[in-house]
């Protein structure tokens, strides 16, 4: 039986009604992207860096 914690109470999953197994299944899928968006947003702040470290290494060649 998988059990799920909400709120500091323990549930056990095939407790559940439909409903409140429809929106277990939807919060979960909203934490897993936004964990996924996450990551992605971090690549992105990643890139930003390195881009603007680039640049800055190209505007430092011409102010020479």
């Amino acid at each position: 039986m998988a059990k799920v914690t909400i709120d500091g109470v323990e549930y056990d999953q095939e407790a559940l009604s439909l409903e409140a197994k429809a929106q277990l299944a939807s919060l979960q899928f909203v934490q897993v992207e936004l964990q996924r968006l996450e990551a992605t947003t971090a690549i992105y702040k990643t890139a930003q860096i390195n881009y603007a470290n680039a640049l800055k290494s190209e505007l430092d060649k011409i102010n020479q």
